[in-house]
């Protein structure tokens, strides 16, 4: 090579070399591991298991006879509710699952109930959608999206109460409303209706409550244990 040709190798610019840096994207979606399907599956079953089972709660309350001053006997101060803990099964779910695959879970026991399997209290089948009380199990799953946002701020005392108060309401609401819209199409006598409603969300949104408090701080101490394995 001439000496020339060294001189105008060393004029023309030396070009860059520009290295693209690939981002790795963001996965949307749910990543499921095998301990975490098997975890999901059991909650779904938890959900039949609860729908089938009837605890009989027993208390002492404070009569009426005691106010208007009629005879009273011991069996008077004392209350039996025959209680459905299914509510509170969500709010555990929740709990220990968090927001998406809680939700994943309910979806799984609804669409099995649907098309399945008759895993709901009066059956299943898709033309349970017509049953007074399937909005109740509809409303699970925007119950678990609002109580699983909320504990996503943390397990404390206060916050667990909030969570547990939004995702009741919500459920019972929706469920009172899916209720209302059916009766209306069918024209049902109102009085069928009130009776129904106190039936479902009368006494029993109060150990809906307590009950489900109880379990979503259950559910947060075994959800640390549950993940250190999983």
């Amino acid at each position: 090579m001439t000496q020339e040709e060294q001189e105008e190798q060393q004029e023309q610019p030396k070009k860059k070399l520009r290295v693209k840096t690939v981002k790795p994207k963001k996965r949307r979606g749910i990543r499921l591991g095998v301990g975490s399907l098997v975890l999901l599956i059991f909650c779904s079953f938890l959900l039949v298991i609860s729908t089938f089972l009837q605890l009989d709660i027993t208390h002492f309350i404070i009569p009426s006879k005691l106010f208007s001053g009629e005879p009273t006997q011991i069996k008077d101060f004392i209350f039996t509710y025959k209680f459905i803990p299914q509510i509170p099964a969500v709010m555990f779910i929740v709990g220990l699952l968090g927001r998406r695959l809680s939700i994943t879970s309910i979806l799984l026991y609804i669409i099995t109930g649907l098309f399945f399997l008759p895993v709901f209290a009066l059956g299943g089948g898709w033309r349970y959608i017509f049953e007074y009380g399937f909005g109740y199990i509809l409303a699970y799953v925007p119950a678990a999206f609002l109580t699983g946002m909320i504990l996503k701020k943390g397990y404390s005392y206060k916050n667990t109460a909030k969570a547990v108060f939004v995702g009741v309401l919500t459920i019972h609401f929706l469920g009172i409303m899916y209720m209302m819209c059916l009766a209306s199409l069918r024209h049902t006598g109102w009085g069928f209706v009130g009776d129904w409603i106190v039936a479902q969300s009368g006494l029993k949104i109060i150990y809906d409550f307590i009950f489900s408090y109880i379990l979503v701080l259950v559910a947060k101490y075994l959800r640390i244990i549950l993940w250190l394995y999983l």
